[in-house]
């Protein structure tokens, strides 16, 4: 459950009466008052029509396109892709309140919170020293400034992304020494080694440093480049500590934020890593992140989801070749993203390639196929379709990509793009895709009366839930026919569901005001339920004479369903039963369930 994280309710009710949604959801997207509604473009996903609605008097939004709601606090949580507490700080700044560290869930976490301030404080104060570094005019400088100027970025480009450079493995320890830091902390934030004597060193000794920077402008670790050849890796990143988490973190995600907050973003570049990220970011393309050479992960892809719905998969030119599976890019795929990937001429980065002008990069963009479609290219370019056997291994691969297409329309389209590439007739290509489908279709299918009832159950199911779905949104919302009705004449079977009906049942005992905003304390952050019964509280669909009555409807088909549930629970205990006496009893009670179903 969500609830208020261990902090004390006083403080939470002070920080939400003392930071309106209406206000903070204006200072990041524009607000449009319609009779009692704010109403907006969604912030979380794309679209053209408003639908993300915010309501003032209960103190909660919702939008009707994507189903995201929530209160003050989830909205900032959201939009600054922060955790609970990094919201409560954010509101609690706002409102110039103390936020109460001693009524943390225990004394462990505000322990937690002091030895994370300290870690960024050392994050911050190293990529200072770094930076100065750069600019300090000491020889050991002078290869870190020419191999920027090597690769053409500007002094403009180099503060803004904050590069600078380690001139030995010592400077720093002794920097940060006389700040106070203790120890520890320095060895846990990872800007610091240890040799076998027990010596510090800096960690990221004589390499260029390249600050990794959080969607709130904290340092919290540093990627290094070796400028010489070395039998050590020549890129380095900062081990993960309480601050970095490298399958959590995108590379260049504030200054996204920062984009996003002056334009609409219509979608993201994705590449591997720092310089291909800087090089196109000073070419003029903004909207670049890297995963830093990582394997793609479900964070990082809901984290640039709050972006963009758009991915552009930019990688080197050996990225077919290399990872013709692509199965990093499906996570992309199961966030809902639209995943395109940009095809790159051989042996060439995007670096490389925008160094050309940015009209050469932009027409690479501009390739950019759909997933399925690179699957295929990728394939393509690891068999030679001039010889025989290639040709089929290609085909017989290729056909498993064309199957997986969710429309008929895109298996017709791509299964033309093989006939082109292979000279194999379309007909000949479809009659093998048919033939491949059948030998991969599950023999054991349900007999046609089985289907029936399972496709009759799981309709019974689906009724009852919306049916439970509109009661609940009725009395949420304070529709006049559903006053008079007592929740507690209902049993629910789903969790979440149960938990709305006991807070009316609450409120309504109490004489208290409904408010919906509550909830948001009270269930999961991402429940699915609640933004179900969220969605019928919408133009007009709780009011009217056909609400009332389908209301009323409601009601009788799920009590009409408890009757029956009762009833096949009677019927299976009398066919248990043995003792006649107590047949007889079970069948009282079958007859006088019957009479009242």
């Amino acid at each position: 459950m969500s609830g208020s994280r261990g902090l004390d309710f006083r403080f939470m009710q002070e920080l939400k009466q003392k930071n309106d949604i209406i206000e903070v959801i204006a200072s990041y997207v524009a607000l449009d008052k319609k009779g009692n509604t704010h109403w907006a473009c969604c912030p979380f996903h794309h679209e053209k029509t408003p639908s993300f609605a915010v309501n003032q008097a209960d103190q909660f939004y919702h939008c009707f396109g994507c189903g995201v709601s929530g209160d003050v606090v989830k909205f900032v949580q959201e939009i600054e892709s922060t955790d609970f507490m990094g919201a409560v700080r954010i509101l609690a700044g706002r409102a110039k309140m103390a936020v109460p560290e001693s009524n943390f869930d225990t004394e462990k976490a505000a322990e937690m919170k002091k030895k994370r301030d300290q870690m960024s404080a050392i994050m911050l104060d190293s990529a200072r020293f770094y930076l100065s570094n750069l600019y300090s005019g000491d020889d050991r400088a002078q290869a870190h400034l020419a191999y920027i100027q090597n690769r053409k970025l500007s002094p403009t480009t180099v503060k803004k992304f904050g590069l600078g450079a380690s001139l030995d493995f010592y400077g720093l320890p002794d920097y940060l020494a006389g700040k106070g830091y203790s120890r520890q902390n320095l060895l846990d934030c990872g800007v610091l080694g240890e040799t076998k004597n027990g010596k510090l060193i800096d960690a990221q000794g004589g390499r260029l440093i390249f600050p990794i920077i959080n969607a709130f402008d904290e340092v919290v670790a540093f990627g290094g480049r070796l400028l010489e050849k070395s039998d050590f890796a020549k890129y380095k990143n900062t081990k993960e500590t309480l601050l970095f988490n490298k399958s959590k973190t995108l590379y260049n995600i504030n200054l996204l934020k920062k984009l996003k907050r002056k334009q609409p973003i219509q979608n993201v570049i994705m590449v591997e890593g720092y310089m291909d990220t800087i090089s196109l970011y000073q070419a003029g393309f903004e909207n670049v992140v890297a995963s830093m050479g990582t394997s793609l992960t479900k964070e990082q892809a809901r984290l640039v989801k709050r972006y963009s719905d758009t991915v552009l998969i930019s990688y080197d030119g050996d990225f077919a070749g290399q990872k013709a599976d692509l199965r990093g890019l499906e996570i992309l795929n199961d966030e809902h993203l639209t995943v395109r990937v940009v095809p790159m001429p051989d042996g060439l980065d995007p670096d490389d390639v925008v160094k050309k002008g940015k009209d050469e990069y932009q027409k690479c963009l501009d390739a950019a196929m759909p997933l399925i479609d690179y699957k295929i290219h990728a394939l393509e370019r690891k068999y030679d379709l001039s010889a025989t056997e290639d040709k089929r291994k290609f085909v017989a691969g290729a056909l498993k990509v064309v199957a997986s297409a969710d429309s008929e329309s895109v298996k017709e389209e791509l299964l033309k793009k093989l006939r082109d590439k292979t000279g194999i007739s379309y007909h000949a290509l479809e009659r093998d895709l048919q033939r491949a489908a059948k030998d991969t279709a599950v023999d054991d299918t349900p007999t046609e009366p089985l289907q029936n009832k399972i496709a009759e159950v799981a309709s019974g199911a689906a009724q009852t839930v919306k049916a439970v779905r509109f009661i609940l949104a009725a009395k949420l919302f304070n529709a006049a026919y559903a006053k008079a009705f007592d929740v507690n004449g209902l049993s629910f079977s789903e969790q979440s569901h149960r938990v709305i009906a006991d807070y009316i049942a609450k409120q309504e005992s109490s004489g208290e005001r409904i408010r919906p905003s509550e909830l948001f304390e009270m269930l999961d952050e991402d429940d699915s339920e609640l933004s179900a019964i969220f969605d019928l509280n919408y133009e007009d669909k709780l009011s009217g004479e056909i609400a009332a009555r389908f209301f009323s409807d409601s009601v009788r088909s799920i009590q009409r369903a408890e009757k029956e549930k009762t009833l096949a629970r009677l019927n299976e205990e009398y066919a248990n039963e043995t003792n006649e006496e107590k047949r007889k009893e079970i069948a009282k009670k079958i007859a006088n369930c019957v009479r009242k179903k």
